[in-house]
């Protein structure tokens, strides 16, 4: 089963090596077609500063059981007290409960530096992501339709799903 760290990323330790293997997973991601064209150089430059950045920003990645790097979460402040939160997992990877112990990861995250809201975009037709996401105590607030430009030129929409930190407890962690 995949593990998630258990201490996000700091930059002068393991962030080294979670950039170094970063553009293999945006590469598969982008050969995969999971979102529009992605500027890899661009995504590790973000990942670096989100890195560097630090509480309440904060990235996690998901290893597999030969330590490879295959996912990661990561979020950032977008406005007071609500962290945006963006995920990815190899689809080599996906149904091992890799998913769930990063959203539980953010969570407690988000809980121990104060935030009120998780935030986040999963495209409509990913129903495996939605009903992962619910049942981690996310709930869809809105839709972007036709939002996001595919390379083929047709338009993709997502829905706006949010968790709020003040429910009695985490849902969907490590044991849900």
């Amino acid at each position: 089963m995949p593990r998630v760290r258990d201490e996000p990323l700091k930059p002068a330790s393991q962030g080294r090596r979670a950039l170094r293997q970063r553009p293999q997973l945006g590469a598969e991601l982008e050969a995969q077609r999971a979102q529009p064209p992605v500027d890899v150089d661009d995504r590790i430059g973000r990942f670096r500063e989100l890195i560097e950045r630090g509480d309440p920003a904060a990235m996690w990645v998901l290893e597999d059981e030969h330590g490879e790097i295959v996912g990661h979460a990561a979020v950032q402040e977008s406005v007071a007290g609500v962290l945006t939160l963006g995920m990815a997992i190899l689809p080599s990877a996906r149904g091992r409960g890799g998913g769930r112990a990063l959203l539980h990861a953010a969570q407690e995250h988000a809980r121990s530096c104060g935030a009120h809201k998780i935030s986040l975009e999963v495209w409509t037709d990913n129903g495996r992501a939605i009903a992962l996401y619910a049942t981690a105590g996310f709930e869809v607030e809105g839709l972007r339709r036709d939002h996001y430009r595919r390379r083929d030129g047709r338009l993709r929409s997502t829905l706006l799903m949010a968790w709020r930190a003040d429910n009695a407890e985490i849902t969907g962690g490590l044991s849900g």
